[in-house]
């Protein structure tokens, strides 16, 4: 076999090693969980009749626990008073703060470092985000957070 030829059968070889182990990464499972919630006034508890609408977004790192997420929002009665995720409580039903935003003007981004009870219920899809007006104390638009599939 000629120089030329070792140096081709090894090149192929470490290429077909290389794509495999590219391969191999891709099929890895991410350590991300996605989630979101479309924001409005039919999901408060009691539901109200304002036009606000929105989307909440978030992003979990199982492995540190940490959550960044967006919140966007329209249509408000007013300025809004507060914002924050609530939780643990399935759509239908209410819950205390359990991470409120610095600012409430839209769009909201952070993020913050779960406790592994938060990130659990969460994952089960009980939180949900909510936005509040002087028009609606209670909250004026609110979204579940469920897990992107």
């Amino acid at each position: 076999m000629t120089k030329y030829g070792t140096l081709l059968r090894a090149a192929l070889i470490t290429g077909v090693a290389s794509a495999a182990l590219v391969g191999c990464g891709m099929m890895s499972k991410s350590n991300t969980a996605s989630f979101s919630g479309a924001m409005n006034a039919a999901s408060q508890v009691p539901p109200n009749m304002t036009r606000g609408s929105g989307m909440a977004e978030g992003w979990l790192n199982r492995d540190t626990n940490v959550l960044k997420y967006k919140i966007t929002y329209t249509g408000l009665s007013g300025p809004a008073t507060a914002a924050h995720f609530h939780g643990p409580a399935a759509a239908g039903a209410n819950a205390g703060v359990v991470l409120p935003f610095a600012n409430a003007a839209s769009p909201i981004e952070g993020q913050a470092t779960l406790t592994p009870a938060q990130a659990a219920d969460l994952v089960a899809g009980k939180w949900y985000a909510n936005i509040h007006t002087a028009a609606n104390p209670g909250g004026e638009i609110r979204g579940q957070m469920l897990p992107k599939m």
